[in-house]
């Protein structure tokens, strides 16, 4: 059939069983046989091999995506795909028997607007007791609309809606993303027949605490989906009004407390009155979290214990997201941003192989970090001759450009030319080797990219490659380069206000 398995992993150890089995009732089940699987191992750096089976049937490919959550991994791996369909699995999930015969008579003769096909999951239920909270709340991915668990999509509407939006770095709510997108763009999502369990993994203590960063991927929908997001998306209201009352109480408790403390009767009966509001507010949280549960020792310590620190941990990660995202637009695709790297994004020191000179230029970590907070991919093409005439070693290169990372914040990709000019290398500014060898590692498209440099020759190599240019001069910046330039800005905070208020214009 003419679909790819794309399964994400971070290759935790106490998965690589599940994975492994996956993998295997996949390539060793029978036919119709998927045209191939793709793992991608989005681990930030190489680990240990990640598990394969040795059985026949269909190629298994592993390819890497830097650690950037689980968005980013799907769209490496539906890009890397080149068939008509694309199913996304997660890496914790166990295939029933026959899955791949079920999967193509799902997606045989669908009708062109059927953008999508959902499997269905299941969450089994523990033995002999109730669920804890964090069994329930796993068990809540068996009724979810849409969920990458197993969710098969044409990879020409992906490519259309371009991709997931890799702003959402956690395993939340970028499914929901795509799905409501695609809909708003006019196409359909079925069920099929094909299932799939889903094991609830072990959590720690406060792994209910650590889910409330969720929070601020809740602000992202609501900012590009707007108010109804939640109810066409199939969920329900939420709890923050809880959340925000009870941290209110809490916090006026704590503010009357000095007051009180020198004596002041009003700031007594204050304090008294919220920390009761808190009390009862927090205490009926704990409840209804305890009362369909097991509730043993150990669970009813961890409801009480976790329902006074989730509603602050709630509202903080809510301001944080209100922050993030002030300004979010819907995804278009990955945007990239490839800069120059002396004299745009640091000072400029002749073939510099010394960490300890690297200078940023001013604004740059504000410009960076806004394009971040935008989802924009962000890296670097830089010529270096001085490794060909041999003032400076290529290892030198990379510990100068670890520490522009330290300084600056992490980048996405990096490209640097070691030749010289008389090298006829097809590399070096202006020509265009570079910037297409960093727009094909992040999977994008020459229009979705810009290119920002200092000098006539980073713009030439953009127009060399298809991508827009924006000059930022500097003292050495030619007066004829200036005059050449598509486009310019006085600094890059301008710049970056060309490249996020869209498509360029003459």
């Amino acid at each position: 059939m003419s679909c790819t398995v794309v399964v994400p992993t971070i290759g935790r150890p106490s998965l690589r069983t599940v994975l492994e089995a996956l993998l295997d009732s996949i390539a060793g089940g029978p036919e119709p046989a998927p045209h191939e699987i793709i793992v991608v191992d989005d681990r930030p750096a190489h680990g240990a091999p990640l598990p394969l089976p040795d059985s026949g049937g269909p190629r298994i490919r592993v390819i890497r995506s830097g650690g950037r959550g689980p968005a980013a991994a799907r769209n490496a791996g539906w890009r890397a795909a080149a068939t008509e369909w694309v199913a996304f699995l997660d890496d914790d999930v166990v295939p029933d028997p026959g899955w791949t015969q079920r999967l193509a008579a799902d997606l045989a003769g669908l009708p062109p607007k059927a953008a999508g096909s959902q499997g269905h999951v299941t969450v089994p239920p523990p033995d002999g007791r109730r669920p804890t909270d964090w069994e329930r709340n796993t068990a809540g991915l068996a009724g979810a609309d849409w969920i990458t668990a197993d969710m098969a999509y044409r990879r020409g509407v992906l490519a259309e809606l371009g991709g997931f939006d890799e702003r959402f770095r956690r395993a939340y709510r970028e499914d929901a993303d795509f799905a409501l997108r695609a809909l708003a763009a006019g196409h359909e999502l079925v069920r099929g027949e094909r299932h799939v369990t889903h094991p609830v993994r072990p959590a720690g203590f406060w792994a209910s605490v650590r889910a409330q960063a969720g929070n601020a991927d809740d602000i992202l929908m609501w900012r590009v989906h707007g108010a109804g997001w939640r109810a066409r998306a199939g969920e329900g209201p939420g709890l923050l009004r809880h959340h925000v009352t009870t941290t209110a109480a809490g916090l006026a408790a704590l503010a009357a407390v000095p007051a009180a403390l020198r004596g002041n009767r009003a700031a007594t009966a204050a304090a008294a009155l919220a920390a009761g509001a808190w009390t009862v507010s927090t205490a009926r949280f704990a409840l209804q979290r305890v009362r369909p549960g097991p509730r043993t020792p150990g669970e009813v310590l961890k409801m009480a214990v976790t329902s006074a620190v989730i509603p602050p941990a709630a509202v903080r990660h809510r301001i944080r997201g209100l922050i993030l995202h002030r300004d979010a637009r819907p995804w278009a695709g990955p945007w990239v941003v490839l800069f120059d790297r002396d004299d745009t994004l640091i000072r400029d020191v002749p073939y510099n192989g010394d960490p300890a000179l690297v200078e940023p230029m001013p604004g740059a970590r504000r410009a960076l970090d806004r394009l971040r907070r935008h989802g924009v991919r962000i890296g670097v093409v830089s010529n270096q001759s001085g490794v060909a005439k041999g003032r400076i070693t290529a290892g030198d290169v990379r510990r100068v450009n670890a520490r522009v990372e330290e300084l600056l914040g992490r980048i996405d990709v990096w490209e640097f030319c070691p030749h010289d000019g008389d090298d006829g290398c097809e590399c070096r500014k202006p020509r265009p080797g570079m910037i297409e060898r960093a727009v094909r590692r992040l999977g994008a498209l020459p229009a979705d990219c810009a290119v920002i440099g200092d000098i006539g020759r980073d713009i030439e190599a953009a127009a060399a490659a298809g991508v827009r240019g924006i000059l930022v001069p500097t003292v050495r910046t030619r007066p004829a380069e200036i005059a050449r330039a598509w486009e310019t800005a006085p600094n890059l905070g301008a710049a970056v206000d060309l490249v996020l208020g869209g498509r360029r214009t003459r």
